[in-house]
């Protein structure tokens, strides 16, 4: 991958999901492959991060300003802010230009919606280059262990791809909280299969399990039978698959890896 043409990858996910630690820990793994990237934080609202970022949307936006200057609560600052993104794509395409580097991590904000639903994010990825972009979509473990619960996420999954044109590899976050039966019909559930449908219309009868039933089938529409990843921050495994996805993603397989 040449360093001129970086390959942008945006984590996203629900508040928890564990993006910000995926961001720092599959940059340490790159930077252990002899590989250059740098981190991008998106999240004008994050308190703490666990990585140095090396751009950062906090220079240009401050959710302080906003909320003294609107008179906000955070909520209400957060969704200005996540629109004044839009107006700083140009600084922080420029930011990330001056670093020459290989992989571009960028750290969205813990709510998906602020990101993924508000025009901007759209507006930043075409500011960038779109056709080196790519989301890494985590899935919340603890919300995974439900049928429903896992029909619910592979819908925002497919939400995200549809809203940002891009492509999506859908990631099993922290998997190491798992047990091995349960990662392994997460896997196979992952592939959309009867078992999956048997699992929700077993579940108790409600709306919300009537619901299951119909964004399952949305799911099969539209193809969604992805292989999904297992992670982990703690143990660094599934940190080889999502850069062999990158790479048949951008470069039909071809191995990038330093000397």
């Amino acid at each position: 991958m040449s360093v001129e043409e970086p390959a942008y990858i945006y984590f996203i996910g629900t508040a928890g999901s564990g993006k910000s630690t995926l961001t720092r820990t599959f940059q340490n793994w790159l930077k252990f492959r002899g590989l250059d990237s740098i981190t991008v934080n998106l999240d004008p609202g994050a308190d703490f991060l666990p990585y140095t970022p090396d751009v950062d949307i906090r220079d240009w936006i401050s959710l302080k300003e906003i909320m003294d200057e609107y008179d906000l609560g955070p909520n209400g600052a957060q969704i200005v802010a996540a629109d004044m993104l839009a107006l700083n794509a140009k600084e922080i395409e420029e930011s990330i230009e001056g670093f020459k580097t290989s992989y571009v991590l960028l750290d969205t904000p813990g709510q998906i919606e602020l990101f993924v639903f508000r025009e901007s994010g759209n507006i930043l990825i075409s500011q960038l280059n779109p056709k080196r972009s790519m989301v890494a979509y985590l899935l919340d473990p603890i919300l995974s262990r439900t049928a429903s619960g896992f029909v619910t996420q592979l819908l925002l999954s497919l939400t995200t791809r549809f809203r940002l044109s891009i492509p999506v590899a859908n990631l099993l976050s922290k998997s190491d909280l798992l047990k091995k039966e349960e990662m392994e019909k997460l896997r196979r559930w992952s592939s959309i299969d009867e078992g999956l449908y048997e699992t929700i219309i077993r579940e108790r009868a409600t709306v919300y399990r009537e619901l299951s039933e119909q964004i399952l089938l949305l799911l099969k529409h539209f193809g969604e039978e992805t292989p999904l990843i297992p992670v982990s921050s703690t143990d660094y495994s599934g940190m080889e698959d999502i850069y062999n996805v990158i790479q048949m993603c951008y470069r039909a397989g071809e191995d990038t890896t330093s000397d």
